[in-house]
């Protein structure tokens, strides 16, 4: 390569060079001349010390997948006509998950003729999405897998930390932990049959 756009140890930019100067330059400085963008006309070059680069980026590399082992994904499936009081029980999941910093893969399981209606399982997945938004993001919009529907909810890298209050499920409301009062009573007002008694 006849000439490169150089820049300097400290970012600046030194101009146009002959790669002869450029390399002068650079070994003056007892550093190297390193190309980081070969496609750009003309190529790019950095004087740096390539060894101390080497390393920096091997750390950063190695930072990055310590990060990404720490990163779990937790799976709620739900039924495309899910009763309210299961969907509000999974929906508390979903939350507890994203504020544990999990990631959340939603599934739709689909079975015989809901298969017809996937847009019934798209709406209750962006329902979720959306009731949840200030905790999680979509990273995987819904898509159709065989007989499921999955989409992948991450946490937003502000979501507050989980306090315990947070963690318990919600209590199913009076009416539906409570006998209906009739049935009882139809149990205790059976009448007696008219008769003597001897």
């Amino acid at each position: 390569m006849p000439q490169i756009r150089l820049i300097g140890a400290d970012g600046e930019q030194i101009g146009i060079k002959s790669t002869d100067e450029a390399l002068k330059y650079a070994w003056d400085m007892n550093l190297d001349l390193v190309e980081v963008a070969p496609d750009a006309k003309p190529p790019v070059c950095r004087v740096m010390d390539y060894s101390k680069y080497k390393y920096e980026q091997e750390q950063k590399a190695k930072l990055a997948r310590k990060h990404q082992s720490t990163i779990t994904i937790k799976e709620i499936k739900l039924r495309p006509k899910i009763d309210p009081h299961d969907y509000a029980t999974k929906k508390g999941h979903v939350v507890r998950f994203l504020k544990n910093r999990d990631k959340v893969k939603v599934t739709i399981m689909f079975r015989g003729r809901e298969m017809t209606h996937p847009d019934r399982g798209r709406q209750l997945l962006l329902k979720l999405a959306d009731e949840v938004q200030d905790l999680g993001i979509v990273e995987s919009a819904p898509l159709q897998d065989g007989r499921n529907m999955v989409m992948m909810l991450a946490p937003h890298k502000n979501a507050p930390v989980t306090s315990p209050a947070d963690a318990a499920p919600e209590p199913e409301s009076d009416a539906a932990a409570a006998p209906a009062p009739e049935a009882a009573n139809e149990k205790a007002a059976d009448p007696a049959p008219a008769g003597d008694t001897t």
